[in-house]
């Protein structure tokens, strides 16, 4: 009798390995998050404010002003590279973003746009057009409508349009309206006019910006991004952009997305980029609010969010849980760890691997979290002397 082939325990094994890996694994396609600060990434470990913040305004003031006010070009660079790695480590695929950085306003989306190409990621981004630094350089913290536009207004509309006359994929930014002037709101509206693209708007988060409805409805259209809405008073055309974690985290309330005729998609306002957890988190703060909510709801606020950018739905992402897509088990199921990320490269349209084994392929996961922390220290130390 013939000896058995000297591989065939080999191939055996091989076969047994590929049904075992095919059982505890499963793909969905790429994951967006609607609204990010990518900006915010190198946040953690930040100075304390000085005070503690009394409201809302005040908090923005004493913390996320300063961090956007200490910003530079490099860091601006290095905190959006540690974003978009975060971000596709975690099967985010793609990504909206909302910037502001008043002491660095020219290029800083061009910097952003860099890194998360080098990581992998597509960004459509904007910057958030503000009346709130006069032109003597003071903080406004609530601005009057009737003011004129200021010049830093005019700094960040300009960058919008420089962004989207190269042709890159973008938005038009406008912070909330409570720190804008009803010129700055009207410019913002026409350049996405101009443009034929949305507007990414901050809208009624806190009650402090509760007449954000009456002063944008006059603007607003079905391709604007209408972020927060916790506090609107009233319908908008647009698409809301729910961020349930940032909105506890600050604690101005819940804006019950399941009760409004808009579109909903998730993002997570700058509080890491982990859109899996977000999901999860959503769904559990939908059920305290309607018991009867299913996961098929926020579920389907994911699906939405691919719908503002389908290139997701090409992009696949390897799960290690064979039941990454199903509903149920994605909004019960914890810690299921991204394995690999195969997209479509933004520029060229060439499929790549840009995760593989659970870490970045096309760039070094511990040189970008290394350099970033480098970064984050100088920019911590510049957030103290402002």
């Amino acid at each position: 009798m013939a000896e058995p082939s000297s591989d065939a325990p080999h191939g055996k094994r091989r076969r047994v390995n590929q049904t075992a890996t095919a059982h505890t694994s499963s793909t969905t396609p790429g994951m967006v998050n609607a609204h990010h600060h990518l900006y915010s990434a190198l946040a953690r470990g930040m100075p304390a404010p000085r005070a503690e913040p009394t409201s809302f305004p005040n908090m923005l003031e004493l913390v996320w002003w300063r961090l956007d006010a200490a910003h530079t070009l490099d860091s601006i660079y290095w905190s959006a590279k540690l974003g978009a790695l975060e971000a596709v480590l975690a099967g985010t695929t793609c990504i909206i973003d909302h910037h502001e950085s008043p002491n660095a306003v020219e290029g800083s989306l061009d910097a952003i746009q860099r890194a998360c190409r080098e990581v992998g990621v597509r960004v459509r981004t904007c910057y958030g057009i503000t009346d709130r630094w006069a032109d003597d350089g003071a903080l406004r913290v609530k601005v009057s409508p009737l003011s004129t536009m200021t010049k830093g207004a005019i700094r960040g509309l300009e960058e919008c349009e420089h962004h989207l006359r190269a042709g890159n994929d973008a938005m038009v930014g406008l912070h909330a309206a409570f720190t804008c002037s009803n010129d700055t709101i009207a410019a913002a509206s026409d350049l996405a006019e101009r443009h034929r693209v949305g507007v990414h708007v901050h809208v009624a988060e806190a009650i402090d910006d509760a007449a954000a409805g009456s002063r944008l409805q006059p603007f607003a259209r079905d391709n604007w991004l209408l972020v927060h809405t916790v506090h609107l008073d009233r319908d908008l055309p647009g698409i809301i952009a729910h961020n349930p974690r940032s909105n506890m985290n600050n604690g101005v309330g819940y804006a019950k997305p399941t009760t409004r005729a808009n579109t909903v998609v998730l993002g997570s306002d700058g509080i890491g980029s982990d859109m899996a957890e977000e999901l999860r988190l959503a769904y559990v703060r939908l059920r305290e609010f309607d018991s009867t909510a299913l996961p098929d709801t926020v579920y389907g606020w994911m699906d939405n969010a691919r719908t503002l950018f389908p290139a997701a739905l090409k992009d696949r992402v390897t799960w290690r849980y064979p039941q990454a897509a199903n509903p149920w088990h994605a909004v019960f199921t914890t810690g299921m760890r991204v394995e690999r990320v195969e997209t479509n490269d933004a520029v060229s349209g060439t499929p790549r691997t840009v995760v593989d084994r659970g870490t970045t392929v096309l760039v070094d996961e511990h040189e970008v979290r290394q350099k970033a922390a480098e970064e984050a220290k100088r920019l911590h130390e510049r957030m103290e002397n402002l």
